[in-house]
């Protein structure tokens, strides 16, 4: 398979590209823009509070819709809006959807000399039960191991719900200088190694840097990129050389890996409430 066809980067907004899904992803792994007032180059990061509320509200639930497992990275500051969007999209559906809270956390973080400093990033799993877990494959050596306890599996332990992944700062090798910010690589591929399996495909819908496409190319799986900014997208483009994509307003079909499946999948007229459908 070609590398064109197994990753693909599109510049158009997110809910844009994930309306126009056939079928469904296996994975969508998003970290959006906080909307806490960072410079970005093509996008205000200073919406309404309410707006912004809403934004995440139908982005999630139509993400929900259109993958079998969605990660989402997001600023502490929403916890408790977030939690009530998942809480309501899990009430919808019962067994079939199940929901993990995890959390990033990382001892070097931004100073704040008037209050407590901001060490963590909460980090949430929303998995229909046909998607896979693979908790073998993201084993780590466990305290007995590393103290030479002979008791100690010497396959190591699966991680706790704590993920502890510094942040991308400046002198990283990680880092692209021309991003404000950016995701710890070893934080996603553990999430993705998890929860996908060899050849699956994986969507970003806030692109950024394009570190969840660096990990999939060291893990195995495809990937689509969306990034409404077009410098992001050009940068992306020449590291990996792929060709930008623009999808229609009008939209054409994105092909997913699976097809609609009614039991996981529901359609937008009784997913989403009135007036909210995407």
């Amino acid at each position: 398979m070609s590398e064109y066809s197994r990753h693909r980067i599109f510049n158009n907004d997110c809910l844009d590209v994930l309306r126009e899904v056939n079928g469904r992803v296996d994975c969508i792994f998003a970290d959006p823009p906080d909307n806490i007032g960072m410079k970005y180059d093509a996008y205000q990061d200073n919406l309404p509070k309410d707006d912004y509320i809403a934004f995440l509200q139908r982005w999630l639930w139509l993400a929900t819709r259109k993958a079998r497992c969605v990660w989402l990275s997001y600023n502490a500051k929403w916890w408790a809006h977030v939690g009530r969007i998942v809480t309501e999209t899990e009430a919808r559906h019962g067994d079939l959807l199940k929901v993990k809270q995890c959390v990033q956390t990382y001892t070097f973080y931004q100073h704040n000399h008037s209050d407590l400093g901001n060490a963590h990033r909460p980090l949430l799993r929303i998995q229909w039960s046909d998607s896979p877990l693979n908790p073998d494959a993201i084993r780590v050596p466990s305290w007995r191991q590393l103290n030479g306890d002979k008791r100690a599996d010497p396959r190591g332990k699966v991680p706790g719900d704590v993920f502890d992944f510094p942040r991308v700062v400046g002198n990283s090798k990680q880092r692209r200088s021309w991003i404000k910010t950016q995701l710890n690589e070893g934080l996603v591929r553990r999430c993705l190694l998890l929860t996908t399996n060899p050849g699956d495909l994986v969507l970003d819908p806030f692109a950024g840097s394009g570190t969840t496409l660096r990990v999939c190319k060291q893990i195995d799986r495809r990937c689509l990129l969306v990034e409404a900014d077009p410098g992001y997208c050009e940068k992306i483009a020449e590291e990996h050389n792929l060709t930008i994509e623009k999808l229609p307003v009008e939209g054409r079909a994105v092909e997913g890996s699976r097809s609609s499946n009614p039991r996981y999948c529901k359609n937008q007229q009784t997913f989403f409430p009135t007036g909210e459908a995407a």
